[in-house]
């Protein structure tokens, strides 16, 4: 018997019933193919687990590196973040002669991938002077470090970007949303999974396993993007015949079309705000876990996965909500609005709530990102031109990346700030807890400026009830 088509077969079966968007899948396009090529997520949400996750906590505690030099590495790999609107938009204008136009590109960032982890423990060690490399020269660690992370970045945003748009090449466009989701799901499905076997791998923490877990995450890679890759785009000499004769696009006039869009603007400031305040707790929540609660290496490491569990949660809860003619505005706010107790709680976690408050607060965020996030995800699609696609999903991930990156770095330079200038004695939450605070003003603009876009599609609603009203009678 053939059990590993058996396993796919029944994933499939169960696909419809359980998983969100699942209903996309179609004969010409199954829901096996679909979740073969989601593997490209998979990888995604591996090195973000790798990278925001378990090596932040590692260098700033295991590896004593300050908490500014931390934040700023784990930002580099989102200096690539801009491009990912001119990548989405080279992809769709790609011309070759075997009519091939998001594969080339998927492949690209693969490579990236795995040259950044191929590089990066090492680079790591000197970087912290670990053992023999207390001898090595710092600009070294340094510049070997930056590259390691703004190769993996390049690779990310290009495969995720690039992979997104492939997806939806597949499907019908009014099924385009669906099957982004479905992604995304996939995404987090991976970042659980990844989260928790990271923590196991370094329950026992030492730097020879760092090595082999972030050299072994570099292997699997390329084998899950080559596995997803593999046939989903077909040949097609006809497109490459008239994509050459067709007139050139250029970028700033499809980047100009895209802004015309009634709302656009507003939406990606909306998007940037609220990223903003969410992705802010990225790199200090397992330290905070580790300094402020005394949790192990595994401990905080698991905190990934609950987060995940929780942004999972909140893509169903907007899936429904959506599929059912919601508002993506509506469940934008909704999301930032939960994110408010949720940063709470992890607050209150320091005075005394304890584990479980902290707990609740990281499950309650992780709910409260995923509606948001998928929410405006949504917002964007159907906003953008038909032909557009990877433009409309590469100016999403370029704001959403931006802005956590952005948030990223600010967070640790805020934590190491007040950690210089204000004596904290026996009081470490504080740095932390100042950080928190910022996140929750964040979410409350996010709100603020996302109202109006609420407002405007209540009222398009209603004029349109109206309008069909008026004919039927």
């Amino acid at each position: 018997m053939d059990y590993r088509a058996f396993a796919m077969r029944r994933l499939a079966a169960l696909g419809p019933r359980y998983l969100p968007f699942a209903d996309v899948a179609t004969e010409e396009v199954p829901l096996r193919r679909l979740l073969r090529l989601s593997l490209f997520q998979v990888t995604v949400g591996m090195a973000l687990v790798l990278i925001v996750g378990t090596l932040n906590r590692v260098m700033i505690v295991e590896l004593a590196v300050p908490a500014t030099l931390v934040a700023v590495m784990l930002a580099l790999p989102l200096m690539f973040a801009p491009l990912r609107t001119l990548i989405g938009f080279k992809s769709d204008v790609h011309v070759s002669a075997l009519g091939l136009r998001r594969a080339p590109y998927i492949w690209k960032g693969t490579l990236y991938q795995f040259g950044g982890f191929a590089i990066m423990p090492f680079a790591l060690l000197v970087l912290s002077g670990y053992g023999e490399a207390v001898d090595a020269p710092r600009w070294v660690g340094y510049s070997s470090a930056a590259l390691s992370f703004l190769l993996v970045g390049a690779g990310v945003h290009m495969v995720q970007t690039v992979g997104l748009a492939l997806a939806t090449d597949l499907v019908a466009e009014e099924d385009q949303p669906k099957v982004v989701g479905l992604m995304y799901v996939m995404l987090l499905l991976g970042m659980v999974v990844s989260a928790l076997v990271f923590g196991a791998l370094l329950e026992d923490y030492t730097p020879g396993r760092l090595i082999q877990v972030i050299q072994g995450a570099a292997v699997v890679t390329v084998a899950l993007n080559l596995a997803a890759l593999w046939q989903q785009e077909a040949r097609n000499r006809t497109r490459a015949q008239a994509m050459k004769a067709a007139p050139r696009v250029r970028f700033a006039d499809a980047w100009t079309k895209l802004m015309a869009q009634d709302g656009m603007l507003r939406l990606l400031v909306v998007i940037g705000l609220g990223t903003f305040g969410f992705g802010m707790a990225d790199v200090l929540m397992e330290p905070y876990g580790g300094q402020v609660l005394g949790l192990s290496v595994a401990s905080t490491t698991k905190l990934t996965a609950l987060l995940a569990a929780g942004t999972l949660g909140g893509f169903v809860v907007a899936a429904c909500g959506l599929g059912r003619g919601g508002a993506p505005a509506r469940y934008a706010i909704i999301g930032a609005a939960i994110g408010l107790p949720g940063f709470a709680a992890i607050i209150l976690s320091s005075f005394g709530a304890g584990v479980p408050a902290f707990l609740a607060g990281v499950f309650a965020t992780g709910l409260g990102a995923g509606l948001f996030g998928h929410a405006t995800l949504t917002a964007a699609i159907r906003a953008a031109p038909a032909e557009r696609i990877g433009l409309s999903l590469g100016a999403w991930g370029a704001v959403q990346a931006t802005a956590a990156g952005l948030g990223i770095a600010t967070a640790g330079i805020v934590r190491d700030l007040v950690v210089g200038l204000t004596p904290v004695g026996d009081a470490p939450q504080v740095p932390y807890n100042t950080v928190f605070l910022i996140e929750t003003l964040f979410l409350v603009l996010a709100i603020v400026v996302a109202w109006p876009i609420l407002r405007d599609s209540a009222r398009a609603r209603r004029s349109g009830a109206d309008g069909r009203a008026v004919e039927a009678s």
